[in-house]
C-alpha cells in the first residue's frame, strides 16, 4: 500500500498524520506541491494507491488536487468539495440549498450595493469577509456606517476577488463559537473557540482558546447533514452559537488540529490514517 501526501508547508498536523502512517506500516509518498512541475499530457507523478491534500495555500491545492483527479488518481478532499469548501460564497449557498441554518447573508458587487445593504438588511452592524482566506486574515467586524465606508473604499484597489462583498451578522450571545471535526462521515471530536484579549474573533491561530466540546446529538446531526451535502472527505465545521440555536458559519476543508488534540485528547492523525488505508484498500 502506498499513500501520498501533498503539502506546501509541513506542520503539526502534516507531521502528526506522517507518523500516524508510517505507525501503521504504510509507505508514504510526500509531495511538495511548489517544487512539482505537472505535465498534463503525460502524468509524471505516481501518487500511489489514494492521496491526501493538505497544502495550505487554496489555489495550490484547487489546482493540484484538480491534477491527481483529472490525471485518474483519487484524492480526499476531493475536487468537487475543495472548490466548495475554498469558498465562503459556494459553501453558503450549498448549505442553505440543503436547508441548512447559516447566518443571515449576503453578497454584492459594488461598493454602493454593499453600503445599502449594510444599513438595510444589517441595521449598521456586520462582519464582512473575503469569500477566500483563513485564519481570520482581512476579516472586519464593522460596528457604524462609517467603518463600512472605509473598508469598501480599501477593496476598490485590492485584486477583483477581494471586492466581492460577503457579509454576515454578527452572532456573538455567548462569546465563543464551536469547531467540529469530521472524518469519513463521523464526528470525532470538537471544541469551544474564545475570542483572546482585545480580539473579537475565535480563531485559535490567532492565540483564541480551545475547551473540550461535548457533542451532542443536535450538532451531531448538523455535522452529519453538512457532511452528506459536501460529500465524504475531512472537515473542520465553525458553528455559531445563538439564543435561537446554531448556525453553520463555515466549513474548513483543510482544517488544522494542532491545539484540538490536546485539549480533547482524541487522536485525529490516527482517524484520519484509519480512513486513508480503508480508502486505498478499495
Amino acid at each position: 500500500m502506498k499513500i501520498s501526501m501533498l503539502f506546501d508547508i509541513m506542520r503539526w498536523e502534516e507531521r502528526a498524520i506522517l507518523k500516524a502512517l508510517q505507525d501503521k506500516n504504510v509507505e508514504v509518498q510526500l509531495y511538495n506541491v511548489k517544487e512539482m512541475n505537472l505535465d498534463l499530457q503525460d502524468p509524471n507523478y505516481d501518487f500511489g494507491d489514494i492521496s491526501l491534500q493538505r497544502s495550505t495555500g487554496y489555489y495550490r491545492n484547487l489546482h493540484s488536487t484538480a491534477y491527481v483527479e483529472f490525471t485518474g488518481n483519487r484524492i480526499i478532499n476531493d475536487f468537487n468539495s475543495t472548490i466548495v469548501t475554498g469558498n465562503k460564497m459556494f459553501t453558503s449557498l450549498l448549505l442553505s440549498q440543503k436547508r441548512i441554518r447559516i447566518p443571515k447573508t449576503f453578497v454584492s458587487f459594488s461598493n454602493e450595493r454593499f453600503l445599502k445593504s449594510f444599513k438595510e438588511d444589517f441595521n449598521g452592524r456586520a462582519v464582512t469577509k473575503p469569500v477566500t482566506g483563513s485564519w481570520g486574515r482581512m476579516i472586519s467586524l464593522l460596528n457604524d456606517y462609517y467603518a463600512a465606508m472605509d473598508v469598501s473604499e480599501y477593496k476598490d484597489y485590492m485584486y477583483p476577488l477581494y471586492q466581492i462583498n460577503y457579509t454576515q451578522e454578527y452572532v456573538n450571545d455567548f462569546g465563543r463559537d464551536l469547531r467540529v471535526f469530521i472524518v469519513n462521515d463521523q464526528v470525532i471530536a470538537g471544541i469551544y473557540r474564545y475570542k483572546s484579549g482585545e480580539d473579537w474573533r475565535t480563531n485559535t491561530a490567532l492565540g483564541g482558546r480551545a475547551e473540550p466540546l461535548k457533542i451532542t446529538g443536535e450538532v451531531e446531526e448538523i455535522a452529519q447533514k453538512v457532511s452528506a451535502a459536501l460529500g465524504p472527505g475531512i472537515y473542520g465545521m465553525d458553528i455559531l452559537e445563538s439564543k435561537d440555536g446554531y448556525f453553520v458559519n463555515e466549513v474548513n476543508g483543510n482544517t488544522e488540529f494542532k491545539n484540538t488534540v490536546p485539549v480533547t485528547g482524541i487522536n485525529i492523525p490516527d482517524y484520519i490514517a484509519d480512513y486513508l488505508i480503508s480508502e486505498a484498500r478499495k
